[in-house]
């Protein structure tokens, strides 16, 4: 099935982040990306840099402010750590896409725009989503150069030592929101992007005896697109969608699934890397081993040494992994994932994702509902 707006894919991932230079070393060493592209006082823009990465069809920019006058990126690193800011799909036709998405309700950030030099123009728009979070839509057709105009090639010689990954681009983005927003942000998608609803996750289908949480996939007709939405819902102890919207300031991407062909592959450069991952228990590959209703290539025991996820469909089956969260708040995580004829995200899993999830919780002291008195370590 086609999309009535032309939505072509996922196209790139801007961070706002305290230091984009450490940042994209990092990027690049663990993820295994390249760094490409820049912008910065070297190339005319005063007030931040910006460093573009690539791998294949993954596209990350990572933007941090060098001057108090660049409040916008200032203010967000401030109020919700390192994340998230704008997230783009690139689209047939901008000016299309951007018409459609107002005169159903979008919230207008930025109007259509054609950016250009030597080298082609691109044209971009943007809406708004969750609180601080943009929607960008792109288009590329005419500019055959790095990333878009006013990047230039990185003033620094870099080379950095990395295994290679094999990650092929992004699989879907998560949004967490407040109590009662879901169904909000869900319609927001459904009716200025024409997308639909494609689970729906009710009270009682995720969770542990601790936590529980609700969630909606919404995606575009040919699924290029998918986009999960969770919010809390009360249960004795915080989830982590709580404690993602105590920590982070409000709501916004929580994480970007990444795709890979073989993710056994993927994982093992991505340890080597030094990517830390959340734990599973050996009781989970017990339980693997004695299903009846799963068949997969991969060997079980390679699954249970990298801690990757298994679940089946009727379509196929998907493994997965979890990383802990990259930076110093409990927000933003990377989850990488193959696809083998699934189309979902991994139901089956969620009992052992939670319980490592609430593991990690309980080591920060952010399990609890209430604030509890801990003694200082020294």
């Amino acid at each position: 099935m086609s999309n009535i707006l032309g939505i072509r894919n996922y196209d790139y991932v801007e961070f706002y982040v305290g230091s984009a230079k450490m940042s994209a070393f990092w990027y690049a060493s663990t993820l295994g990306m390249k760094i490409t592209g820049y912008i910065g006082p070297e190339t005319g823009t005063k007030d931040r840099v910006s460093y573009y990465l690539s791998q294949n069809n993954l596209k990350i920019v990572l933007t941090s402010a060098v001057q108090p006058s660049c409040y916008e990126v200032l203010s967000f690193v401030n109020k919700h750590g390192d994340g998230v800011k704008r997230w783009a799909v690139e689209v047939d036709d901008v000016e299309k896409a951007f018409r459609y998405a107002t005169q159903h309700g979008a919230v207008m950030v930025k109007r259509p725009e054609m950016i250009k030099n030597k080298h082609g123009h691109v044209t971009e728009a943007a809406i708004r989503l969750y609180d601080d979070t943009e929607l960008v839509y792109i288009n590329r057709d005419h500019f055959d150069h790095i990333f878009k105009p006013g990047y230039c090639v990185p003033p620094q010689k870099i080379h950095i030592e990395y295994e290679d990954t094999g990650i092929v681009g992004i699989d879907h983005i998560v949004g967490n929101v407040r109590e009662n927003e879901m169904n909000l942000w869900a319609d927001y998608f459904n009716k200025t992007m024409s997308f639909e609803t494609f689970v729906d996750f009710k009270a009682g289908d995720i969770g542990t005896k601790y936590s529980a949480l609700l969630s909606k996939v919404v995606r575009s007709s040919d699924s290029v697109i998918r986009n999960p939405i969770n919010e809390p819902y009360p249960a004795e102890k915080k989830s982590q969608i709580e404690e993602y919207i105590e920590q982070y300031h409000g709501s916004g991407v929580q994480h970007i699934a990444l795709q890979t062909p073989d993710i056994i592959k993927t994982v093992e450069a991505l340890r080597k890397n030094g990517m830390e991952f959340l734990d599973v228990p050996d009781t989970y590959y017990d339980m693997l081993r004695n299903r009846k209703d799963i068949r997969i290539r991969e060997n079980i025991d390679d699954l249970q040494r990298l801690r990757i996820l298994c679940d089946k469909e009727s379509t196929g089956y998907l493994l997965q992994l979890f990383t802990k969260p990259i930076g110093d708040r409990p927000t933003f995580f990377f989850e990488f994932i193959q696809r083998e004829g699934a189309e979902g995200f991994g139901k089956g899993n969620f009992q052992a994702l939670f319980e490592s999830i609430e593991l990690d919780q309980k080591l920060r002291g952010n399990l609890d509902k209430e604030p509890i008195e801990v003694m200082p370590p020294c």
